[in-house]
């Protein structure tokens, strides 16, 4: 059966480029960002990880930690790191799950028949410190994801997790957020004391609480 967001993510146990890992033990207490790639010496997916590893310092920033997938092997993707590393200027370090038997893949669904049999699609999912999904995303194997986008919709998940409150269409951290509607407007004073505007009785916005 699919995941579906608010389900428990799989854990696991796997070789990676950096050894042994068991999926859990790995995020610890922080935020976890889990994405497959179609294969290792692939074009667009070398243009991912690389930009992943450049923002290495937003990641640890949120405390997120990174994990990328493929179903090629271990030794295969140290090769392939060492291609992404001179080719987009940066130092993976984050681990490459190496998935030959296709079980991660199973569980996390990301083997979609009608796009390809054998090789994982573009998906990617946030993973919450208490191991919940947050965030499902898929894309085509011949589009890039947006890196900065994931950052963005962390920041997101991040705050709306602390408070009640909604993020608006395009929003970028630091911007003005929306007031849930469970909060009556009458009491947005006291849980939101840097002020409010009632644009409609169904949204109120408030300045980002935590900045």
């Amino acid at each position: 059966m699919s995941l579906r967001l608010g389900d428990t993510a799989p854990n696991f146990k796997a070789i990676t480029s950096i050894g042994e890992i068991d999926f859990y033990d790995y995020l610890g207490e922080s935020w976890g960002v889990l994405f497959s790639h179609p294969a290792d010496y692939t074009p667009v997916c070398t243009t991912e990880l690389g930009r992943t590893a450049s923002l290495k310092p937003e990641f640890d920033k949120r405390n997120v930690k990174v994990l990328a997938l493929s179903v090629d092997s271990a030794e295969s993707h140290k090769g392939w790191i060492s291609d992404i590393n001179e080719t987009q200027n940066t130092n993976v370090e984050f681990p490459i799950i190496a998935d030959q038997d296709k079980k991660i893949a199973d569980a996390y669904d990301m083997i979609h028949p009608n796009a390809s049999e054998t090789m994982t699609v573009r998906s990617l999912f946030v993973i919450s410190p208490d191991k919940k999904v947050k965030l499902m995303i898929t894309y085509p194997a011949s589009t890039g994801r947006n890196f900065v986008e994931i950052l963005r919709v962390i920041d997101s998940l991040q705050l709306t997790a602390q408070y009640s409150v909604a993020t608006p269409a395009d929003w970028q951290d630091g911007e003005d957020v929306i007031v849930m509607n469970s909060i009556k407007t009458e009491d947005i004073p006291e849980r939101f004391p840097k002020g409010h505007t009632v644009i409609k009785p169904y949204l109120r916005t408030t300045p980002q609480p935590n900045k």
